[in-house]
This record gives structure tokens, C-alpha cells and sequence, in this order.
């Protein structure tokens, strides 16, 4: 090693361990013993400028391990991505763009947001099937315009949890040698030695996935790692996992290997006597020499250099092959769907009745000949929840160009994996189970909403519907659980035409994830449904008083049960509007006047009628409202015999209307 990268080295470690005493709050441990394998990569064999962040062929960079965020946000400042001194000075401070984790969109150059360990190998496998997807629709010979790796850095505790077993079994099975993870391996967890929890051997695991897997015995050697990351690209069969053998706390005598280095500051005297073993030249907090900055100014010119080189190969290949130019802009084109809502072959259907499932099977394969970048697929059940796009082809390690993902039986690295693909860009990504396993894929749809990001969740078998499968298979619980979550949207559609405006939603949305809950079971087409279904809430079907006496609130496949019990109720004498509420969450972005209009103030006796928990609709109902929904869990009979059994009939909800009155 060299004295300047040993210096530019020490430097990671000195900014992050300063960050983190000033904060008094952190993890030092990982940017001390990781500091040399990151340095080596981004310096000389990672393809980034950070004068374009968002450089379409850039190497990606996930920090799994997002609690060394400092290890990031040092190399972001040292490489010149706009991070300042100021910056590390403020880390885990309010408002600062040096938060405790890596927040997507937040800080510039963090390519993922990532907290819960494991979630970022999940989300790189997804970025890697992206370049491969891209790679084999775009590239011509002598035009390799995507070319590029996806590497992830993460340690014991990701290693530890199931979604990278999941994600990582999947990119095996697939292939994916542009994939390289680093496994920084310093046997060191929270609560002591790994030993104490974790003694499987992990490369004979990533060999059993199908990865070339690769050793580094000591993690400080430059020249040694450097091999490595070599000897991964020159594999292109299989992708890769480099084991960095590292101390945790590396530097600082006292917490050198030690678990108390890990979620907490070193201490000043530790800090001290970490410059003091480092050889750094001054005591002073966030010092950084200028030879070490100069060192870093100078890598990032080249790296600049070679996107240069990349727009020039671009621009050539968009003369060359202007088809691929115009495709290449329909594929990065957020906005694309956005004329649909006036394409009336798009909102078409057949009015027989239709499982709202089948009908959203019905819209994907109108929209993949509209969204040339859709993608997606389901953990084993597209046959069940109807998301495969006819004559598209099966995503493999043979066919990268299939658009049908399989996921296996892995709804949780499904969910990573979707955000993966929508993080890389070019794609839009839709992922589908049955709606009870959205407990499977919660935590991932959370990072969805974290990071603002348009994936799709196609959720079937929306309810008790379900039927013979029992309680296991029914969800009852799910919808107010995924509509407690922020910048989420979950939309339960009633028939064919707010299902198609749940899809439409999905495709135009930009910043949010969209959940479509889907049932089994046939529904009729409602004569009063509309896209006014985008407005979240609506009136499908209006009392003739102005007033009415009662108002009955509904969603999905009972809204036809409201429906024909308002019709029993007019011949009583008893004037009832009934509001389709697909989706709370756009029902709330609407103005108060339009929410007074479908839901006056004035009309108390109010209720709710939907197959599942009541939780969430109190603000709705208020205080003199009343429930027809679940209050426990399901049973195994046929459908029919469960919706009677559960009180979802026209003389249940005609006698819970009148007991409001």
C-alpha cells in the first residue's frame, strides 16, 4: 500500500469516527475495519462520477450494513459528491443530509435507503437483474451503452438475516455475474462473538447458491482485495461473494475486535489514541491533509473521463439505431402512462361479472405493449393472482429479456428485489402474492414508501372470498395495516372499472408504492362506477334526497352488497347513498369540499361495510356509526357460506343501517 492511499484510507476511518464522537451517537466499528475494501473499490475499480451522481451506466453501491452510514458519507465527501465538512459535522442531526441511516433521494449519491440489515443485498440483486434486463434489450455489438456492476457491502448481521438467503438463492439460480458482494466478516455482532449465534460456514452457502466465491484474508490489504474484485468480473457465470476478512473497530486499541465498537462512540480518549495508532498527522477533528483530498480529486477526474467516453459511445449508437433511441426515452419516461386516462380501448371491459384479479390480468397485458419497461412477477403464484404478460417471455439465466419474473416462494426478497429493479431506473416494477403474505412482504413495501418509490403490489385473494383455504389464507387484519403506513397507497377495487383506475394510478404514480387488493371471487360490473374511483372515495350510487338518511361506506366486493341492500332499504322508505371507497389514502388528498360532498357532516348514521377489521374507519363513522365487517379471524367453507356465516348479507346490512337510524 502506498503511503497516499494508506493515508486516503485512514482518512475514511478518522472522518467517521470524528462524525460519530461529535453526534455522541453511531457505529464506528463498521467504517474502521471496512475502510480499506470501500476506498479499493471506489477508487480503482468502480465505474461512478460524482459530478453526475445519476450517470446512467454508473457502477451501483448499496451499503447493506446501513448503520456504518459514515463509511458512506465519507467516501461521498472525499470523492467530491457535495457532502461537506459541515455536513459530517451535523451526522444524525435534524434536517442534516447525514441521517443515522442512508435515506434514498436524501443525501446525493446514496443509492438506496437501507436500516433493516439484509434489505440492501435484497435491493442489489434487484439492480442487478435490471442492468441484465436493459443489457439484453439495449446493447448492440460494438454498443454496450448498459454495462455496469452492482456491488453491496454488508456484514455479519446481513449474512445472519433470511431475505439475503432469499435474494441471494434467487441471483444464483439466475446467474447474475455483475452482482459482487462484499462480506465484511469480523465475527462481531451486537451482543458479543458470532459464536454465540452464527457459526455456519457462509461460503459454502454462497457456493450452494450458485456464487464463484472468493477470500481476503486481510482486509487492510489494498492489493489483495483489489485481486479479488477482479477475479469476481472476470467470472461471467456466476456472481460473486468476496469475504473480507476485517476487525471491527480496526485502529483504536482499546475497541479493536471488540462488540462495544460496534452501535457506539468510541470516546475521546479512544479517538485520540485512534489518530495516534493511525500515524494521522494532527489531533484536530474532521482534518483531512490536502495531498489526501488532491488524492481523491484526482480519481474522480478520471472517473469522469469515462462517462465522457459513455456519452460519446451514446451518441453514436442513438444515430446508429434511432428505433433504440426512441425506445431507450419510452423506457425512461415517468410521465408515459399518463395519457391513458382518455384512451378508451384502455378502459374498456366485458360486462359479464369478473374476479377483479382476472381483470387486473386483463390491464397488465394491455399496459406492456403501452409501458415497454414493465416488469414483474410473483413469489410462485402467477397463475393464482394473474400477473403474467402473454408472449413476454420468462426472465432466466438464458433469456434476460423475458419481462415475467419468478421469484420462488419468496415474498420478502420479492419485495427487496422490486424496489431494486425500480431503484436502477429504466423500469417500472410491479410483484404480486396472495394479500394475507403481504405480513411477508411489509417490511420491503415500507422502504418502498421510505424511498418515494412507484413499485406495484398486486395483492389477490383479498378476503374471507378465499374460501376453503381457512383462516391461514384470509386476511383480515392487512388492510389496515397497509393503510396505517405513510406515502403508501392501497386501493381495493369494486369491478372492472376501478380496477382499471387502480392500474392506471399505478402506472402514472412517481413518488409512492401502490398496493392493489384484488379478490378472488366474481363480482358484477356496478353501473355507477367511474373513475371518479381515482378521487378515492365517491358516490356510486346516491340517495334522491338531497340529504340522505343514512350513508353506507364500502369497498371492493362489498360495495354490490351495499348497493342491493340500499335497494331493500328504499322499499322501506329508508333514502341511503352509498360511497365505493377503494382507496382511503386518495380519498384523504382530496380537497374538504369534495370529501363534504361525498361525506356531509350533517349525515351522522353512518356504516361501514368491508370484509375485514374495522381499525382505521373510527374517523369516518364517528361515534354514531356502526360495523359490518370482521371481528376475528376466518373459517375453511366455500365463499358463500363464509360471507353469510360473517354477516356480509343484504339483511345484515339493512338491519346494521337501521339500528344508526
Amino acid at each position: 500500500m502506498s503511503n497516499i492511499d494508506e493515508m486516503s484510507v485512514n482518512a475514511i476511518r478518522v472522518l467517521a469516527a470524528d462524525a460519530v464522537q461529535k453526534a455522541n451517537s453511531g457505529h464506528p466499528g463498521l467504517p474502521l475495519g471496512a475502510a480499506a475494501m470501500a476506498y479499493e473499490l471506489w477508487a480503482k475499480h468502480m465505474k461512478h462520477n460524482p459530478k453526475n451522481p445519476n450517470w446512467v451506466n454508473r457502477d451501483r453501491f448499496i451499503l447493506s450494513g446501513g448503520h456504518g452510514s459514515t463509511l458512506l458519507y465519507s467516501l461521498l465527501h472525499l470523492f467530491g459528491y457535495g457532502l461537506t465538512v459541515e455536513d459530517l459535522k451535523q451526522f444524525r442531526q435534524l434536517d442534516s443530509l447525514t441521517p443515522g441511516h442512508p435515506e434514498y433521494k436524501h443525501t446525493v449519491g446514496v443509492e438506496a435507503t437501507t436500516g433493516p440489515l439484509g434489505a440492501g443485498m435484497a435491493m442489489a440483486v434487484g439492480m442487478a437483474m435490471a442492468e441484465e434486463h436493459l443489457a439484453s434489450k439495449f446493447n448492440k455489438e460494438g454498443f454496450p451503452i448498459v454495462d455496469h456492476y452492482t456491488f453491496v457491502l454488508g456484514g455479519d448481521g446481513c449474512m445472519m438475516e433470511g431475505i439475503s438467503s432469499e435474494a441471494f438463492s434467487l441471483a444464483g439460480t439466475l446467474a447474475l455475474n455483475k452482482l459482487i458482494v462484499f462480506y465484511d466478516s469480523n465475527n462481531i455482532s451486537i451482543e458479543g462473538d458470532t459464536e454465540i449465534a452464527f457459526t455456519e460456514n457462509v461460503q459454502k452457502r454462497f457456493e450452494a447458491f450458485g456464487f464463484q466465491t472468493l477470500v481476503v484474508e486481510d482486509g487492510n490489504n489494498l492489493e489483495e482485495i483489489g485481486a479479488a474484485v477482479e477475479a469476481a468480473k472476470a467470472d461471467k457465470t456466476r456472481p460473486s461473494m468476496i469475504t473480507v476478512k476485517t476487525k471491527i473497530g480496526f485502529g483504536c486499541p482499546s475497541k479493536e475486535g471488540k462488540a462495544s465498537a460496534h452501535g457506539e462512540p468510541l470516546g475521546v480518549e479512544n479517538v485520540t489514541a485512534l489518530k495516534e495508532n493511525l500515524g494521522w498527522p494532527t489531533q484536530e477533528a474532521f482534518y483531512v491533509p490536502e495531498e489526501v483530498y488532491d488524492n481523491y480529486k484526482k480519481i474522480s477526474e478520471n472517473n469522469g473521463k469515462e462517462e465522457d467516453q459513455w456519452n460519446a459511445l451514446f451518441s453514436k449508437y442513438c444515430e446508429t439505431y434511432p428505433e433504440m433511441k426512441e425506445l431507450w426515452e419510452k423506457h425512461h419516461d415517468a410521465a408515459i402512462a399518463n395519457s391513458l386516462i382518455d384512451n378508451e380501448e384502455f378502459w374498456s371491459f366485458n360486462e359479464k361479472p369478473d374476479a377483479t384479479r382476472n381483470l387486473s390480468g386483463m390491464v397488465i397485458n394491455r399496459l406492456k405493449d403501452l409501458i415497454p419497461g414493465l416488469i414483474g412477477g410473483s413469489a410462485d403464484l402467477a397463475p393464482s393472482t394473474k400477473t403474467y404478460m402473454n408472449g413476454e417471455g420468462d426472465f432466466s439465466k438464458i433469456n434476460y429479456a423475458g419481462r415475467n419474473l419468478h421469484f420462488g416462494v419468496r415474498e420478502l426478497a420479492m419485495a427487496g428485489i422490486g424496489n431494486g429493479l425500480a431503484l436502477h431506473g429504466g423500469l417500472r416494477a410491479y410483484v404480486s402474492t396472495f394479500f394475507v403474505f403481504s405480513d411477508y412482504v411489509k417490511p420491503m413495501a415500507r422502504l418502498s414508501s421510505l424511498m418515494g418509490i412507484p413499485v406495484t403490489y398486486v395483492l389477490t385473494h383479498d378476503s374471507i372470498g378465499v374460501g376453503e383455504d381457512g383462516p391461514t389464507h384470509e386476511p383480515i387484519e392487512q388492510l389496515a395495516m397497509l393503510r396505517s403506513m405513510p406515502n403508501f397507497t392501497v386501493f381495493r377495487p369494486a369491478d372492472a372499472t376501478e380496477t382499471i383506475a387502480g392500474w392506471y394510478y399505478a402506472a402514472t404514480s412517481t413518488s409512492k408504492p401502490t398496493a392493489l387488493v384484488l379478490t378472488r371471487q366474481n363480482l358484477p360490473q356496478l353501473p355507477g362506477s367511474s373513475k371518479e374511483a381515482l378521487k378515492g372515495g365517491y358516490i356510486i350510487d346516491d340517495a334522491t334526497k338531497s340529504t340522505p338518511d343514512a350513508i353506507i361506506i364500502a369497498s371492493g366486493s362489498e360495495v354490490e352488497l351495499s348497493i342491493r341492500a340500499k335497494a331493500e332499504l328504499a322499499k322501506e322508505g329508508i333514502d341511503v347513498r352509498v360511497v365505493s371507497m377503494p382507496s382511503v389514502d386518495l380519498f384523504e388528498e382530496q380537497s374538504k369540499e369534495y370529501q363534504e360532498s361525498v361525506l356531509p357532516k350533517g349525515v351522522r348514521n353512518r356504516v361501514v361495510v368491508e370484509a375485514a377489521s374495522d381499525f382505521g374507519w373510527g374517523k369516518y363513522i364517528g361515534l354514531d356509526g356502526a360495523y359490518v365487517t370482521m371481528k376475528g379471524f376466518g373459517a375453511s367453507a366455500p365463499a358463500g357460506e363464509l360471507f353469510k356465516k360473517f354477516g356480509f348479507t343484504v339483511e345484515n346490512v339493512v338491519l346494521t343501517v337501521k339500528s344508526v337510524l
